[in-house]
């Protein structure tokens, strides 16, 4: 059984508010945070983790940059076949991810 709905919205033929989802709204807008009930939302505790999965559309905004690498790093990366440059990312992500988790 599948957990994924799918919900198509046309953006540019967006119904208009009813009165009360208008009013609805203006409450909430006006409403402090501290006044918000959450009781009814469960905690993401370490059980909520160990089963949460990373988003599988999620892709990082690149940015061109100039690296000065070791010339056998270079001829290493490369001879691996193409996509050096992401294989460079990678290993530079896997770094800094050891890093965050280890707090170092």
């Amino acid at each position: 059984m599948s957990k994924i709905v799918h919900f198509e919205l046309d953006l540019v033929n967006l119904q208009p508010l009813t009165a009360e989802q208008q009013t609805e709204l203006n409450a909430l807008a006006k409403m402090l945070d501290e006044s918000i009930d959450y009781s009814d939302i469960p905690s993401l505790d370490e059980a909520f983790w160990k089963n949460a999965m990373p988003n599988p559309f999620y892709k990082p905004t690149k940015t061109a940059t100039t690296v000065r690498v070791d010339s056998d790093v270079l001829v290493w990366l490369k001879s691996q076949g193409k996509g050096y440059q992401t294989r460079i990312n990678t290993i530079l992500r896997k770094e800094m991810l050891r890093s965050l988790n280890h707090g170092n």
